[in-house]
């Protein structure tokens, strides 16, 4: 019996000219059955550190008042089977040679999305990818993405890949959770230390993955997986 998922994808550090080393894209995926429940249960650890049921998660918000609400979050990741979580991280940006490869930074972009995915698409399955609405990713960036993720899949009916669309962060708690643990890998590979509860958590996601977070993980890991990109511009 096939199953739908949702993929819930955001990213950090993605400009090619933001001063940035480290870019990170990630993505949150769960059954499409479990969503809600999920979310409500994401909602009631909200409100057990004394916090409105649409306060919104966010790695920028992580600070020592607020550490044991994100640890809990960590371990409720950690602790549902039916949550999982891939990334990939680009170490740094100002290795990339575009021009050696015929390309620009946006075809580059869309290939980083789908080395992504790609380990999470089971031909057998159905997928509704929705990404963070972002300036630097409107309508017609988001179709050809959709194209590039279904061509790449050999999915040219997208009868796979059923949809690829913004969403706002704000009011999807699983896209919450992706910006958590994206910002953690970010805060970790660009080598910043300055906020205690920070590397609480990222110590938290050390021990419970069982992993460095500065390691790829095998290619079918699937609760926390991460591949370390070191190419010099395309693969």
């Amino acid at each position: 019996m096939s199953t739908t998922f949702n993929l819930y994808c955001d990213e950090s550090c993605h400009l090619e000219n933001d001063k940035q080393t480290a870019m990170v894209l990630g993505a949150v995926w769960c059954p499409d059955e479990k969503r809600t429940e999920i979310a409500t249960r994401i909602r009631e650890i909200k409100q057990k550190h004394g916090l409105a049921a649409d306060f919104e998660i966010k790695w920028t918000k992580v600070s020592p008042g607020k550490q044991e609400f994100y640890l809990d979050l960590v371990d409720y990741f950690f602790d549902d089977d039916d949550l999982h979580f891939r990334a990939v991280v680009v170490p740094d940006k100002a290795l990339l040679n575009h021009a050696q490869f015929g390309q620009n930074h946006d075809d580059w972009y869309y290939k980083m999305y789908f080395t992504l995915l790609k380990v999470v698409f089971e031909p057998t399955c159905q997928y509704r990818v929705y990404i963070d609405i972002k300036d630097t990713l409107g309508h017609e960036k988001v179709a050809k993405l959709h194209d590039v993720l279904c061509h790449n899949a050999y999915d040219f009916s997208r009868k796979m890949i059923q949809r690829v669309q913004r969403v706002q962060s704000h009011e999807v708690e699983q896209l919450q959770l992706a910006d958590l643990l994206i910002g953690a890998l970010s805060y970790l590979h660009r080598g910043l230390s300055t906020n205690s509860a920070k590397l609480a958590l990222i110590e938290r996601i050390k021990n419970r993955s069982g992993y460095k977070l500065t390691l790829n993980t095998m290619l079918r890991e699937n609760k926390f997986n991460l591949m370390i990109w070191q190419g010099s511009g395309a693969s």
